[in-house]
């Protein structure tokens, strides 16, 4: 193996639309859980995450939930605080990889207009030689499609490559693309996966 592929989000950035939305829930987290699973559910987001730009996805959705449309219109200025940080041992093993001389890159579902929020706050974003990033191209994982052209743009051998993810949907595109796919559920997991594939001692 010598070239790593990292998914970026609940990887090695704790995103969590919880992060900011639940100050508006006086701690009712039923409410929470159901404003978040009906009114911002995951599919949209990826709408945003394909490339459609947030007003649109705002407003269509604020017609779709009504009674939510305050708290949807929230959803730009509120970005910000669902980034709470990065995932300090995911960070200490990319810098690990990096010591140790893999090449490495990243495929990330995210919007172009909140990605630069990121990199922006995050040093280590610049470790990668090159971030694949959806909101690009208009293609989300599992697509195979975003997979392909992360493989072409970063001149990949997939048997040589590991790719870690935390979905486990995106994980199997890549294993039936040929790449060594990790399923990221924690650190600890990773270091153990890693340390079996000799890139870590």
């Amino acid at each position: 193996m010598d070239a790593v592929l990292f998914d970026l989000g609940k990887v090695l950035l704790d995103w969590n639309p919880r992060y900011f939305y639940s100050q508006f829930f006086d701690g009712d987290d039923r409410a929470l859980e159901r404003f978040l699973a009906d009114a911002v559910p995951p599919q949209w987001v990826a709408e945003m995450d394909a490339g459609k730009p947030t007003v649109v996805a705002i407003a269509e959705r604020q017609r779709l939930w009504p009674q939510h449309a305050e708290l949807i219109g929230r959803w730009k200025e509120g970005w910000p605080q669902m980034l709470r940080g990065a995932i300090a041992g995911s960070v200490e093993i990319l810098a690990e990889l990096r010591r140790r001389g893999l090449r490495l890159y990243a495929l990330t579902n995210f919007s172009t207009e909140t990605f630069p929020v990121a990199r922006a706050r995050y040093e280590f974003l610049s470790w990668f030689e090159d971030i694949v990033v959806s909101g690009e191209h208009g293609i989300v994982k599992p697509d195979c499609r975003i997979y392909e052209l992360a493989i072409r743009r970063c001149r990949l051998d997939v048997a040589r490559t590991v790719f870690i993810d935390d979905t486990p949907a995106n994980v199997e595109t890549a294993r039936e693309l040929g790449l060594h796919a990790l399923h990221f559920t924690g650190q600890l997991k990773l270091r153990a996966d890693l340390e079996d594939l000799r890139l870590l001692d």
